[in-house]
């Protein structure tokens, strides 16, 4: 075990709770997606206890007195309600539709929670269209962990819970998670044939993160159709397992026609899948600039979101091999970032940076060694760059 500190760690205030503050004063509903575990419950109790009254509907018996007598319920539950997991009752959007439009002008009268985006989505796009507000939680983000799990993190993950126990037990909390999530959110929620397949993908997927996303080899793997492989893809994406990166083009048009490369929103899942357990493991095995690489991204990704940016990630890659890890296009100028997992210093690892650069773009190279500039580079350690972007 890499850590052994057995305090009870005390609340952790969100990134994401200035938005939330701010959604609940424009918008009558606000929408909080985000995978299982990601804290959404535990945020929104601790920011809105005093105002809201939280209802959670893994509870049956609050789904049976809905189905009996809806207006009863919504008697009970029809004005500063934070219905949590509020996709196992879709039945319910349309009465939160109706109270609603009784007084367009209270906003914040409602909060919904959930895990499954695609089902969430599916469901408001018919009913609440225009009166909603979402936003995402996703795992802790670098600035919101303690110190002594900030250097774990990188292989251990960031759910709350396994940060909070320091990462005692992690692999089990890992294999419960992902067996919770096929057998709850996969097998109730979407019709997926052969879960052991599916299952196998996820692995295929962790051993082969932040690389191209190939669906032919991966049918070909598994035995499936690549449309199959498709679907489990949107639902692996929906779920908050994983996430795509298209590749950049100046043709908008091209961005969707090449491959993304695949990425996990935990590296925590990833390092279950494929054995590694231990610093050792991360850094003598064969995964450690893929994971490191992963990682960053996801941290970048993490805190675009939690910030409600609207900047997008992609990657860059020719077919004569120049590649760029993530260009974030923040429209009126892109930031072009290199990522690599040594201490030292070398000018060829940010050789495609200066190739590329245009006229206002900024570039750096985040990895494991000291923070310096090169010809207008900022070559800047990971940590110090995800407590403070060096490119603001």
């Amino acid at each position: 075990m890499d850590a052994k500190i057995h305090t009870i760690i005390p609340y952790t205030s969100r990134v994401l709770e200035a938005q939330v503050i701010e959604y609940l004063k424009h918008f009558p509903v606000v929408a909080i997606t985000g995978p299982r575990q990601s804290g959404k419950s535990t945020m929104l109790q601790q920011l809105l206890s005093q105002k809201y009254q939280y209802v959670s509907l893994d509870d049956q018996s609050l789904i049976s007195l809905f189905q009996e007598d809806p207006k009863e319920f919504m008697r009970r539950y029809n004005n500063y309600i934070i219905f949590d997991e509020v996709q196992k009752l879709p039945a319910l959007f349309d009465w939160i539709k109706l109270m609603v439009d009784q007084d367009r002008q209270q906003y914040g009268k409602f909060i919904l929670t959930g895990s499954s985006q695609l089902k969430l989505l599916e469901t408001i796009s018919e009913s609440l269209a225009g009166r909603i507000g979402f936003l995402t939680l996703l795992p802790f983000q670098y600035s919101e962990l303690p110190e002594a799990a900030r250097e774990l993190a990188v292989y251990k993950g960031c759910y709350p819970e396994v940060v909070n126990r320091y990462y005692h037990f992690s692999e089990s909390w890992y294999s419960a998670y992902l067996e919770s999530y096929i057998e709850k959110d996969v097998r109730n929620l979407y019709n997926l044939g052969d879960l052991h397949d599916f299952r196998r993908l996820i692995q295929l997927l962790a051993a082969n993160t932040s690389q191209i996303l190939d669906l032919s080899h991966y049918a070909n793997q598994i035995g499936v159709a690549v449309n199959t492989i498709k679907r489990w893809i949107t639902v692996l994406q929906a779920s908050y397992i994983i996430f795509l990166l298209p590749p950049f083009y100046q043709n908008l048009g091209k961005r969707i026609s090449k491959r993304p490369k695949i990425y996990f929103y935990d590296t925590g899942i990833v390092a279950y899948l494929t054995g590694i357990e231990t610093k050792r493991h991360f850094e003598n095995g064969p995964m450690t600039g893929a994971l490191f690489e992963n990682y960053i991204i996801s941290e970048i990704y993490k805190n675009e979101c939690h910030r409600k940016s609207n900047a997008q990630l992609y990657y860059y890659r020719t077919s004569n091999g120049l590649e760029v890890d993530l260009i974030i296009d923040r429209k009126q100028y892109k930031e072009l970032i290199e990522i690599k997992y040594n201490s030292t210093f070398k000018v060829k690892m940010i050789q495609a940076l200066k190739k590329l650069r245009q006229e206002n773009d900024r570039c750096a190279l985040i990895y494991n060694g000291k923070n310096d500039h090169f010809d207008d580079v900022v070559i800047s350690n990971y940590g110090d760059w995800l407590l403070e972007d060096k490119l603001k």
